[in-house]
């Protein structure tokens, strides 16, 4: 099979899978071409309300194929980082499902996912230095809001990878899962997301991003919606709640 990116729907939750096992699934430009269009089109779906990101086998990802930046490194960069900004800029809750090795342009992906989940044993590390490769300012920003700038600067200054431990720690990873037990865990927790308010989801993605002029537009939202009322009808009759706000398909 062609390297590319596999993807499904189940029970509201999109699932992306990065197929290229020979290379430990290795990014490919026209991989990196793929992905935002594939988000766009998920996005767009009512029936999506979670993404999954994840990799065939037993490897996440293994950073972007180097045969590509060795022609056109400047192009491959472009495609890499338009693909990290779409995922970031998905507006339904996304998680990365990690196992194996999460290199590179792998952790550049599972970073702009919302939650990252990964099995015991598994490998983080972001590798530019190791190539004479300028990372890319949103990437660094991205990586020092969710570590911190002294865990951020040893990862980026070394190349060295690190544990899913010390991944816990720093805040790269959310959870650790033993050997086993990682796909039944993120089975769990979508289904958890997928029953709870969009509204709430959508309006709180924003301002933790850091978006700042949105305010009146969600709270013109929540006014207009019927999530608050259904969530306390749910609460007081001890029921599940049917929430039916929905992100905009036109974004």
């Amino acid at each position: 099979m062609e390297p590319q990116l596999l993807h499904s729907v189940t029970d509201s939750v999109a699932t992306v899978v990065i197929h290229h096992p020979e290379k430990r699934n290795a990014m490919t430009s026209a991989m990196w071409a793929a992905l935002p269009p594939l988000l766009g089109t998920l996005a767009a779906d009512p029936q999506v309300r979670a993404l999954v990101l994840t990799g065939a086998g037993g490897t996440f990802c293994a950073g972007a194929d180097i045969g590509a930046l060795q022609d056109t490194p400047e192009e491959a960069q472009g495609l890499a980082k338009r693909a990290e900004d779409a995922l970031g800029a998905f507006p339904k809750p996304t998680l990365a499902a990690v196992r194996g090795h999460c290199v590179g342009g792998g952790t550049q992906l599972a970073a702009a996912c919302d939650l990252r989940f990964a099995e015991e044993g598994a490998l983080f590390g972001v590798t530019p230095a190791k190539l004479g490769i300028v990372y890319p300012a949103s990437s660094t920003r991205r990586l020092v809001a969710l570590t911190g700038p002294a865990a951020a600067k040893y990862l980026l200054f070394s190349g060295e990878l690190i544990d899913s431990a010390r991944a816990l720690r720093t805040g790269l990873v959310d959870e650790v899962l033993p050997a086993g037990e990682l796909g039944k865990r993120v089975a769990e927790f979508t289904r958890i997301l997928v029953g709870r308010s969009q509204l709430t989801q959508a309006a709180a993605k924003e301002f933790a991003n850091g978006r700042l002029d949105r305010d009146a537009h969600w709270s013109e939202q929540a006014r207009g919606s019927d999530d608050l009322a259904e969530g306390v009808a749910a609460f007081l009759q001890r029921r599940k709640p049917h929430f039916t706000w929905s992100v905009p398909t036109s974004g």
